[in-house]
């Protein structure tokens, strides 16, 4: 499955490649079935693997966001999450779209567009539509 079909000039595709060929190399059983990679300010890409557990466990977006701290990295420009198996990019569940707003309001996020292997950037505002941001209802210390 192409990522570049169908895609619009925002889309980082070195991103979903990046994303995609680690859900190909790394992903094996149940445990670890979606890679996130994001973009660095510094065009730097880190990526990190979903860790599956029946008491729940943080998908590969968090890991992500952890692994790239890890590596002091903090300023992040877009994300992908891509299926293992060939599922191609698949958008983040909630928890991951408003963690994502709270920590990166400018990110890109990098989602299906139509069928097949179609692609499109889109802020991550406009996939949480009237918002919730928890930085925004803080008391002031």
């Amino acid at each position: 499955m192409s990522s570049r079909a169908g895609h619009t000039d925002r889309v980082d595709h070195e991103l979903v490649d990046a994303a995609a060929h680690v859900a190909r190399t790394r992903c094996r059983g149940d445990r670890h079935t979606v890679v996130a990679a994001a973009r660095a300010r510094d065009g730097r890409i880190v990526t990190g693997v979903n860790a599956y557990h029946f008491t729940g466990g943080p998908c590969a977006e968090l890991v992500v966001i952890g692994a790239a701290a890890a590596q002091g990295v903090y300023e992040r420009s877009a994300i992908v999450a891509v299926g293992d198996r060939e599922r191609g990019v698949i958008p983040p569940c909630g928890r991951c779209r408003q963690a994502l707003l709270d920590y990166f309001p400018g990110i890109d996020v990098i989602v299906p567009a139509g069928g097949g292997a179609q692609v499109r950037a889109v802020p991550i505002g406009e996939l949480l539509p009237v918002s919730y941001v928890w930085g925004d209802h803080q008391l002031p210390e």
